[in-house]
């Protein structure tokens, strides 16, 4: 049995996968934030530069990588595959256990595989400067490393929180030439009036994509780049799972779960959505979809599905997803990126079809499982995939407890490197295991936009 499949940088996937078309209805439209009636492509103009509007709107089922794309993509990609053996042992259980790791790409997670060509459609049409919100650090410091390489300023804002927790992602940043600022600022005018509000606020991904949004449209020579929601990035992140369907092709095996932690949804969409194509297509119509999310941050879960902002001000788009509402601050967890308060539209959509299952899991029970599968496996999680990993325990002991062996696949979308105070809090037994109650989701979703009933 090998332990790791490889790929040749020939196998490096010349298309994207777009999810889009394959939905089981047609995806709902984009709102315009003043207006609340839906957006035309020259209405994202202000922010994103038009090859990638064009990606965000299309309806090909497949996208064409540029080769100049694909070249930087050598760095790290193909991302090795790797059977879990140790884990299975551990758990005596009779699943076969497969993760994907993203964390060799230079900035340690499954992020660059967006931030490299949102960089390069940039620089391309001309565009000097990029500005972007982070929640631990992984999407800031992608983005810093693809404008490095294609010459661009990256403006960082960080939610506060993490700026405190994981000041090494920071640095890195600041390393490949990004500036960074804890979020939110007195710099713009949505993070003035957050602190009006709560002088000490911990920030939130919401917050931070107000302020980056404001950034980028208040300046000619700037746009905004985002790392996770909407549909272009989603359609980036696919390389993870087209190449993950050759190695489990090499492998001689298909999976009968597939798994990922989610935040705001990129992982997750990176990895599983060629198979959830191959399961709308009929090819694999038994294959189940885990999405393990925060007990504190519950949106797939405990979230209502409708019409947010997709930032705490109300400035970017308007969107159909499940959500807490746009002005939610979750709890100071130490998986930060997944402290967004709703989440991608495709992906909900598929969740609100039966296609794909969430799970929520508080902070305790999933970095046990970080530390079981570093004990055995030898990767440290980042503590966003320690969720994902929970759900694959979950998995494997259900396989025992029925006698029946299952295939498990997950994503390990990040090393946990920068995030060792995190696991030093765990150890210290200082962690809390914040659950939401439901009065403070009532609370939020009350400022949910009144969108017309004929969208």
């Amino acid at each position: 049995m090998a332990k790791k499949i490889l790929l040749n940088e020939s196998d490096i996937p010349e298309r994207w996968y777009n999810i889009l078309p394959d939905l089981p209805g047609p995806p709902a439209p984009y709102l315009h934030p003043g207006t609340l009636q839906p957006m035309g492509p020259a209405d994202l103009a202000p922010i994103f530069p038009q090859a990638i509007i064009a990606q965000e709107v299309s309806a090909e089922p497949w996208i064409e990588i540029p080769d100049e794309v694909r070249e930087v993509y050598k760095i790290w990609r193909p991302s090795p595959v790797y059977r879990a053996d140790r884990l299975e042992k551990a758990l005596d259980t009779p699943a076969k256990i497969y993760f994907k790791y993203e964390g060799v790409s230079p900035a340690g997670s499954h992020k660059p595989n967006t931030a490299v060509p949102q960089a390069y459609y940039n620089a391309k049409e001309g565009v000097k400067r990029l500005t972007t919100e982070t929640g631990a650090g992984q999407w800031g410091s992608a983005l810093a490393f693809a404008g490095a390489l294609f010459d661009l300023e990256v403006t960082v804002y960080m939610v506060k929180v993490s700026y405190e927790q994981k000041p090494y992602r920071r640095a890195m940043m600041e390393t490949w030439g990004a500036t960074v600022h804890p979020s939110p600022t007195s710099l713009t005018n949505a993070g003035r009036g957050i602190l009006a509000q709560d002088p000490d606020s911990p920030g939130s991904l919401g917050i931070a994509i107000s302020e980056a949004v404001e950034d980028a449209a208040t300046h000619e020579d700037a746009k905004y780049s985002l790392g996770s929601v909407v549909n272009h990035v989603l359609l980036h992140q696919t390389v993870i799972g087209l190449e993950t369907q050759k190695q489990m092709e090499m492998a001689g095996d298909y999976p009968d779960v597939v798994i990922g932690c989610v935040g705001g949804g990129s992982n997750f969409a990176g990895l599983s959505y060629p198979f959830i194509g191959d399961r709308l297509k009929g090819k694999h119509p038994k294959t189940r979809f885990i999405a393990a999310e925060p007990a504190a941050c519950p949106t797939l879960t405990r979230g209502v599905y409708a019409y947010d902002f997709g930032d705490a001000v109300g400035m970017g788009p308007v969107v159909k997803m499940y959500t807490l509402g746009h002005s939610f601050i979750p709890d100071r967890i130490h998986a930060g990126g997944l402290r967004y308060h709703g989440d991608a539209p495709s992906l909900c959509a598929l969740v609100e079809a039966g296609v794909v299952e969430a799970r929520a899991y508080k902070q305790n029970e999933c970095f046990a499982e970080a530390v079981r599968f570093a004990r055995t496996e030898g990767f440290l999680p980042a503590p966003e995939a320690a969720h994902a990993l929970r759900a694959v325990v979950e998995e494997a002991m259900a396989a025992k407890e029925s006698g029946q062996s299952r295939t498990i696949l997950f994503n390990l979308s990040g090393h946990g490197h920068f995030d060792m105070s995190a696991y030093d809090a765990y150890f210290a037994g200082k962690l809390e295991d914040v659950e939401l109650s439901q009065s403070r989701i009532d609370a939020a979703v009350e400022e949910l936009p009144r969108v017309p009933a004929t969208i």
